[in-house]
């Protein structure tokens, strides 16, 4: 009974944070005071898309026939769930999301490394090419992709000729694996020098002390690296993947360019556009776009309670 009690008393002792300082509470103040517009604007001009989608999936709505519109509850969602076509179209979704993530995380320390490493007079030009490809625009950056790979306009086929499989007519955009790749290749190069950015801020924050320290007591590269410098990196590692992720799940862009979602390359973003736009089905599109904004939110619970950090500062939760 002691021990069940002691016990007890030991996890709401754990549950109880100490109290802010008031030094914690000015930063707090100060942070509200200075995102709070932004933070306000940003929910006024989102939330009535998001209201307004929710409302439409409801209803079996055709632009087309406005006066035909009717009540169905959530049968447009029940339509959408059990098509095998949105069930394709998320495991390619999902796909490009968990490859090019994984690439850029891994291209992207590497990148980072370099950066934090460089000779002082060289890190600013250094930073300022890595970050070129994020500074182009994404239709500019896929038009690119796909005339470089393109079998009529394209010199890839022609430069990697000696690679098997690859001649002067091999058609990357003829068939899933090799228009998937090219679409991930595309989605890599733009966007990691994004998670390189992310991750050199992640590295800056990691006290020299303890490397210096880690390194006299005799430690190895790669044990200064699991041991001291990824454990301080945790937050920033945590929000190059949340950002990343949530960005690559609703990817549009390049698809839609490069293939239009031909060969089986569709994501969700396109469904809902061809079903919206195309079909003009308001209704069922808007019940895709309600579900990934759902997938979109799952992901985002599922990054913040896997790394488990605090982005306030107050110790891991």
């Amino acid at each position: 009974m002691t021990t069940t009690v002691d016990t007890a008393e030991v996890t709401a002792a754990k549950a109880v944070r100490p109290p802010l300082t008031e030094r914690a509470k000015g930063e707090r103040r100060l942070g509200w005071t200075l995102a709070g517009p932004a933070f306000v604007i940003m929910i006024a001009v989102t939330i009535y898309p998001i209201l307004q989608a929710i409302y439409d999936s409801l209803f079996n709505y055709r632009l087309t026939a406005p006066a035909d519109r009717r009540f169905v509850g959530l049968a447009n969602y029940g339509v959408v769930l059990t098509d095998p076509i949105f069930w394709r179209d998320l495991g390619v979704t999902v796909l490009i999301t968990v490859v090019t993530v994984v690439v850029e995380l891994i291209l992207g320390f590497l990148l980072a490394l370099v950066m934090n490493n460089a000779i002082r007079g060289l890190k600013g030009w250094l930073r300022t090419a890595i970050l070129v490809p994020y500074g182009i625009i994404t239709v500019v950056s896929a038009f690119a992709w796909f005339y470089m790979f393109d079998i009529n306009s394209g010199y890839v086929n022609k430069w990697f000729a000696w690679l098997p499989g690859i001649g002067p007519n091999f058609d990357w955009f003829g068939s899933t694996a090799p228009a998937l790749f090219v679409i991930m290749a595309s989605e890599v190069w733009k966007t990691t020098p994004f998670i390189s950015l992310l991750l050199l801020s992640g590295l800056a924050q990691v006290p020299s002390e303890l490397t210096e320290a880690a390194k006299v007591d005799g430690a190895t590269w790669w044990e200064r690296m699991s041991r001291v410098i990824l454990p301080n990196m945790k937050a920033a590692i945590m929000v190059a993947v949340l950002f990343r992720a949530l960005d690559a799940f609703r990817i549009f862009d390049n698809i839609f360019i490069m293939t239009n979602g031909a060969y089986g390359t569709e994501a969700l973003s396109l469904l809902a556009y061809r079903t919206s736009i195309g079909r003009l089905e308001i209704g069922l599109g808007s019940a895709v776009s309600v579900i990934l904004f759902l997938l979109v939110i799952l992901i985002s619970v599922i990054a913040i309670k896997g790394f488990r950090v605090d982005l306030a500062g107050r110790g891991v939760k």
